[in-house]
């Protein structure tokens, strides 16, 4: 009886993988398609979407020191059916430049140092392939560019292709960007930098590279004047390379359920994990035809609490990814954003979407503006392609997953200025819950908003408002908080869905309408804007779509007036 297959969570090496009988989702069709691309590629993805998986697929696929474990290892996949001519004819040099760290001074050696371990590694791995001379020639040399120009003549002169697999190759700079700033930055992506001279390199050498990272900045400034052929990050041939589709899910969901490890409604399990981790579309051309696709860490963490536990993960969201929020915050420099870029996250966060133009690449110098912004979210996958409008694309937030994000960020943002115990909030969130005490709760909440000054002296406003609200009632573990949602030809300004799935005793959900008043003209238009606000909320209340996602819960309508930046009156109606 063949032994059930492990859950892959967390590991990167293809090898192990199938060797471990751990469970792969095939990707080895794009392997053909990648073929026919140019021989220099990048290809850009978020955090924790199996790049370096890929990568390690790719290279296990190629390499000529490999050729003899084809069938052991993609024997079951689809590849292993269909192979290509160039399976094994690459001897493969594969660095990680996560791996490269240090001070600012030391990093030119550090990454030459690195180099030189990675090339002693390659001619160990192929040292059948070249005489015993050049072999004590090459290990003798220190410098790893000595090692890399030596390699070039040598392999040249064999006839050995050469294939370049380059993990991270955006992570260091990208640290020195942020860092350091870009003086620093450029001075070792440019002219003679030495990151610049090692690309000039690989780029004469290597009759093949593969490159992955999470931002195009970084190549834009290496290769200036790159042929926009290598980047096929945003090409609908290659939008469901990485990533699980709906269809990866639910196979995979089913193959545990048969080997009686799952327990549980499959489609129930996907339905509740597609709001969290589903929904990125990375080209334009996919969004109609193709399936959206899930981030397939978040995917096998549920899936790895699910088995173990025999129930949903307490958190929707993988307590380990707090390190990429952290790394992300840092390279898309949330603590330094000036005003333009504040508004346009801002904007993003309240309305869950922004229409833009989608940069391909672009240069450090160029980060701070706030055209280039959307792209860089759109990137670190904090925003996905959710539809086009003309010439311009819609980018949307993904799914609650980054949507918590986005709150996270602005409840830092209030949180410096006017600190709030989210204990207490949570206190009162429970009532509101479980109770139907909604008062204590927004009470506060509003309060809270009265004494935040860095809120009061920006813009007023219903927006202004609304992002306040949000961000504190996103700490709601009971609801989604849901802004800007369409409900019956309207869009409510906020609607709190109850996640009965996993908190199925929830017993009341909300539709909140907020309404604002400058002090003027408070007195004159109160009554009429209150009139409208009770219609509009009733009007939403009404839709087919709000009973069935409020489902067995009791619905309350609130509806909340701002005179300036103070509650006037707040009232279910």
């Amino acid at each position: 009886m063949e032994a059930i297959k492990e859950i892959p969570y967390g590991m990167s090496n293809f090898t192990d993988v199938i060797e471990q009988n751990r469970y792969y989702v095939d990707k080895t069709m794009y392997l053909p398609l990648l073929e026919d691309q140019a021989n220099y590629l990048i290809f850009i993805r978020p955090r924790r979407f199996g790049k370096s998986l890929f990568l390690d697929m790719l290279r296990s696929y190629y390499d000529l020191s490999r050729k003899d474990d084809f069938q052991k290892l993609f024997g079951d996949l689809w590849i292993g059916k269909h192979p290509t001519p160039l399976q094994g004819k690459y001897q493969i040099l594969y660095l990680d430049f996560s791996k490269i760290g240090g001070s600012i001074d030391e990093l030119s050696k550090r990454f030459d140092a690195y180099s030189a371990v990675q090339l002693d590694e390659f001619l160990n791995r192929y040292r059948e392939y070249y005489d015993d001379e050049f072999i004590a020639r090459f290990l003798s040399a220190e410098k790893g560019l000595d090692k890399l120009h030596m390699l070039d003549a040598r392999a040249r002169r064999l006839g050995y292709p050469l294939y370049l697999i380059i993990d991270e190759y955006d992570n260091f700079t990208n640290v020195v960007l942020n860092e350091q700033g870009n003086e620093i930055y450029h001075a070792i992506t440019h002219a003679s930098g030495f990151y610049r001279d090692a690309f000039k390199n690989y780029k004469g050498m290597f009759d093949r590279i593969f490159m992955t990272g999470v931002s195009p900045v970084t190549l834009d400034d290496l290769t200036s004047g790159f042929n926009i052929g290598w980047n096929i990050s945003t090409s609908p041939f290659f939008n469901g390379m990485l990533g699980f589709s709906e269809e990866d899910v639910r196979t995979m969901l089913r193959y545990y359920q048969e080997k009686g490890k799952l327990q549980g409604d499959v489609e129930e399990m996907i339905q509740e994990m597609k709001p969290w981790y589903d929904n990125y579309c990375f080209a334009e051309e996919s969004l109609d035809h193709e399936p959206k696709m899930f981030n397939c860490d978040m995917v096998l963490y549920y899936l790895r609490n699910r088995i173990q536990l025999g129930k949903s993960p307490k958190q929707m969201i993988d307590p380990n990814t707090k390190t990429d929020y952290s790394k992300m915050k840092k390279l898309i420099q949330l603590d330094r954003l000036d005003g333009n870029r504040k508004g346009v996250l801002r904007k993003i966060t309240e309305e869950g979407k922004i229409l833009t133009n989608l940069f391909p690449s672009f240069s450090a110098d160029e980060l701070t503006k706030p055209e280039i912004f959307p792209s860089l979210l759109f990137y670190y996958g904090m925003l996905t392609i959710i539809g086009t409008r003309g010439n311009l694309i819609v980018l949307g937030i993904p799914n609650n997953n980054v949507r918590k994000q986005y709150y996270e960020y602005l409840l830092e943002d209030y949180q410096k200025h006017e600190h709030i115990n989210l204990v207490d909030v949570e206190i009162l969130f429970n009532d509101m819950a479980f109770d139907g005490d909604w008062r204590p709760a927004l009470d506060f909440i509003a309060r809270a908003y009265k004494d935040n000054s860095s809120v009061r002296s920006s813009i007023e406003g219903e927006r202004n408002i609304q992002g306040f609200f949000t961000a504190y009632l996103s700490i709601n573990a009971y609801y989604l908080t849901m802004p800007e949602v369409e409900l019956n030809h309207g869009f409510c300004d906020m609607f709190l869905m109850p996640d009965l799935q996993r908190y199925p005793e929830v017993e009341h959900s909300y539709i909140l309408e907020l309404k604002y008043l400058p002090k003027e003209k408070f007195e004159a238009q109160a009554e009429e804007q209150w009139d409208a606000a009770v219609q509009q909320i009733h009007g939403y209340a009404e839709g087919e779509k709000v009973r069935q996602l409020c489902r067995e819960t009791r619905l309350h309508c609130i509806v909340m007036q701002f005179c300036g930046w103070e509650l006037a009156r707040m009232e279910e109606v």
